[in-house]
């Protein structure tokens, strides 16, 4: 069996492991397994990456697989729970770069049209992804405001960019030795990728997260075209495509089309502010806890607050108190809840919450009349009922987790800050709910102190 033959083996069998993983990954029990197939995949196609002599010499791979290996222990040993949709959007971030870096160095031994249309889409989609998902991490962690920002004309001057990057890339084509237009069309995407972040608000940024982790694999799949590697075109299609059906999933969840966020920044964005009448009802813990022992029937809300609070191992705890004392718990779990997809069940799963136990939004609504108490844990944009009430509300139409149907609400909230969108919510007002403030693990932890 010749070397190539070998090569192109370990290339098929990687792919069929990233596709076999990526099956996996599907189902909570399957998933924790299906991240170490996909891991051997990955391994199986550096080895075999090794072993091709024709992409790099050996010590570059070898050196790129510590250093990518080591990075990526210490992130996952060291970074909380909390930051994890920060990392995600930087290595999404880092995947976009190094797609485009790919496509620049694949220029060398470029050749035909075919070769140099697939460098500009490495270069392009890498860019956008790179920038974009900069300014993402700025809004995930805060270090920029959270809100959208636009300004006179952005769907002017975005127009105008595109132009320049369609110009561009196609006299580059035309005339691969004019560095100048592929200079000019890096430029441009990159300026591009802060453009059409920026104007997107922060209960869309689940949404813009899965997104972004398509850019970097379809960049991946183009860098793959670019120096002809079927293990990059294979799992860069893969994750290109996954993001998709996710973003989709997630837009759905949100009552929006996938046009309405691929092309945000060219339609305008509503900032009106929503004007609530009523009082606030605090409750105590010891008074919580007299409503919790008669209940029969609680459904828990997270959001992200109990992964800031670190509530879930006392959130677990307490749901043991409760079906000890004959009650049902069950967990409403919204798609685009905490900052990332997927944020609450992994939250959730770290404490050992039964997976059963987790609803989905649309199996959760139609039990939330009969619910005795509805405990919500620092989530507001996703239970905010405005989405269904104010027609001038920025997330009018967007479906919620129906909490103001239950009996008794209790908010579990440190202060009346609004949301990560930084909208006002009605929930609070409302006469069958009570605010329990302070730090969401100490409430529950005092809440579990009643109980026992």
């Amino acid at each position: 069996m010749s070397i190539d033959l070998i090569i192109q083996l370990g290339y098929v069998i990687a792919a069929g492991l990233f596709i076999f993983g990526l099956k996996m990954l599907g189902s909570p029990d399957t998933a924790r397994r299906g991240n170490g197939v996909s891991a051997i995949g990955m391994l199986v196609a550096i080895v075999s990456a090794l072993l091709d002599q024709g992409i790099v010499q050996y010590e570059y791979i070898l050196g790129g697989m510590i250093v990518g290996g080591a990075i990526g222990a210490i992130a996952a040993r060291t970074v909380a729970m909390t930051s994890m949709p920060e990392m995600v959007a930087l290595f999404n971030g880092v995947g976009g770069a190094a797609s485009g870096l790919v496509g620049v160095a694949a220029l060398s031994i470029a050749e035909g049209s075919f070769t140099y249309i697939t460098i500009i889409l490495s270069i392009l989609i890498g860019g956008v992804t790179f920038t974009g998902s900069l300014v993402a991490y700025g809004k995930l962690s805060e270090t920029i405001g959270s809100g959208a920002m636009t300004f006179g004309g952005q769907k002017f001057v975005n127009g105008l960019i595109v132009i320049g990057i369609l110009a561009s890339a196609a006299m580059f084509v035309m005339d691969p030795t004019d560095t100048n237009m592929l200079y000019t069309v890096v430029g441009l995407s990159l300026l591009f990728g802060i453009m059409v972040v920026i104007p997107i608000g922060g209960a869309d940024m689940p949404v813009v997260i899965s997104l972004l982790n398509s850019y970097s694999g379809l960049a991946a799949c183009a860098a793959g075209f670019a120096v002809d590697n079927n293990v990059l075109i294979v799992a860069g299609s893969l994750v290109g495509a996954s993001g998709i059906i996710l973003t989709q999933i997630m837009c759905k969840a949100m009552n929006r089309s996938l046009s309405n966020v691929l092309f945000s920044g060219f339609a305008s964005v509503s900032t009106t502010v929503t004007e609530v009448e009523g009082e606030i009802k605090p409750i105590s813990v010891e008074d919580a806890y007299y409503v919790l022992e008669a209940a029969t029937n609680v459904a828990i809300i997270p959001g992200y607050g109990m992964a800031v609070a670190q509530a879930q191992h006392a959130v677990k705890e307490l749901m043991e108190l409760l079906e000890a004392n004959g009650c049902e718990v069950n967990y409403g779990i919204h798609p685009v809840a905490g900052r990332m997809p997927g944020h609450m069940n992994v939250l959730l799963a770290e404490a050992d919450v039964p997976y059963d136990q987790l609803l989905e939004m649309d199996d959760i609504n139609p039990r939330m009349e009969t619910v005795d108490v509805a405990i919500v844990i620092g989530a507001n944009d996703v239970v905010n009922p405005a989405a269904r009430e104010v027609e001038s509300s920025p997330i009018y139409g967007m479906p919620v987790i129906n909490v103001a149907d239950a009996r008794t609400v209790f908010v579990l909230k440190r202060s009346m800050a609004s949301g990560f969108a930084g909208i006002e919510n009605p929930l609070f007002y409302k006469d069958n709910a009570r605010m329990l403030f302070g730090d969401a693990k100490e409430s529950i932890g005092g809440l579990v102190r009643e109980f026992s």
